[in-house]
């Protein structure tokens, strides 16, 4: 069977900065509470002319400008994305449009913040089925043009930025392992966005605005990372002790240590991004994958983790071996810093 595994990696960050005190000075919320209670400092909001198709493009332009060959043989695009440009055409169609992929196939993938790693399982069948040569993966969102930004309880949590990888054949040894992907539609009213319907199938009324039962999401977040991260590597047959590095969906602090522990991997083998970027929901693996990368903290044959949960609720996590064959995955040929 083919190893198939990520070839390249792009990344985009809007250059807004907005800092906790912007939430201090306008919601009333202390700025040391906000970072003690989530480990947030600081997120990026997109400009009035940027939009989740838009970031899909410049993360994919950072990822040519250091590997002009990436989207070579590319021929499907997913882009997992909650906050879509549009119900349709796909925001991943949109970005195909200007990335020089016109025409192939294209769609858009809602799971909410786990849906970059749905995405990588997705690409993975298609190639192994015959479906897809490789496939360009995104994962990105602009929430703060969805949200609420004077409700206290989501406002401060949610950032905007986008990553991509391109999935394809890679060496023997290396590559995508296994995968755990789950979903619970009956904790829905925990954290959801609505859109046509006005209720759950059961009846349970849905908000026109963004909602989140904080407690809620929290105990389930804590229990699903941690399930779902020792299932996949007992369906991988890995050990807490082999993997080199964690790379959790950002979502808080709280929640990443309490998984970790939960499964046994120390904070020191985690990858934490989010006090720059805050939640940035489809996006925050892609781009705590791609600063790993390009910092040199994750190496070529290093053994790694992606755990995930979302709206939904939903989760996912796979097991993968890395491969640092190609320029955007070698940090000594992509020496810029990313903004802090």
């Amino acid at each position: 069977m083919k190893n198939i595994g990520i070839t390249a990696l792009g990344m985009y960050a809007p250059q807004r900065v907005v800092h906790n005190q912007e939430f201090e000075s306008r919601l009333g919320i202390e700025a040391g509470w906000i970072e003690s209670r989530s480990g947030i400092r600081q997120r990026r909001f997109a400009s009035d002319t940027e939009f989740t198709s838009t970031l899909g493009v410049k993360a994919v332009q950072d990822m040519l400008s250091r590997d002009p060959q990436a989207l070579r043989d590319v021929d499907l695009v997913i882009y997992a994305t909650c906050t879509p440009d549009a119900m349709f055409p796909s925001t991943a169609a949109l970005v195909a449009g200007q990335v020089g992929l016109a025409g192939v196939g294209a769609y858009d993938l809602s799971t909410a913040c786990s849906g970059f790693v749905y995405g990588l399982s997705m690409a993975r069948g298609m190639i192994l089925g015959g479906g897809a040569k490789k496939v360009l993966v995104l994962g990105g969102e602009t929430l703060s043009k969805a949200l609420d930004q004077n409700d206290r309880d989501t406002a401060i949590l949610f950032g905007d930025g986008a990553g991509c990888a391109v999935v394809g054949e890679v060496p023997e040894g290396y590559g995508l392992q296994d995968f755990v992907l789950g979903a619970d539609s009956a904790g829905g009213p925990a954290l959801y966005i609505s859109n046509l319907a006005n209720a759950f199938p059961d009846g349970t009324p849905m908000r026109a605005e963004p909602t989140m039962n904080g407690r809620e999401v929290f105990k389930f977040a804590v229990r699903v990372l941690g399930d779902s991260g020792a299932q996949v590597l007992e369906k991988s047959g890995l050990t807490n002790a082999e993997v080199d590095w964690l790379v959790p969906h950002q979502a808080n602090i709280r929640i990443i240590e309490a998984a970790a522990q939960r499964f046994g991997i120390p904070m020191q083998k985690t990858v934490i991004n989010l006090d720059r970027y805050g939640n940035t929901s489809a996006g925050t693996i892609p781009l705590a994958l791609h600063e790993a990368v390009n910092d040199g903290r994750i190496k070529d044959g290093q053994q790694l983790l992606l755990v995930a949960f979302g709206g939904g609720l939903s989760w996912a996590a796979c097991t993968l071996k890395w491969w640092a064959g190609t320029p955007t995955l070698n940090p000594q040929n992509s020496p810029e810093e990313i903004d802090a």
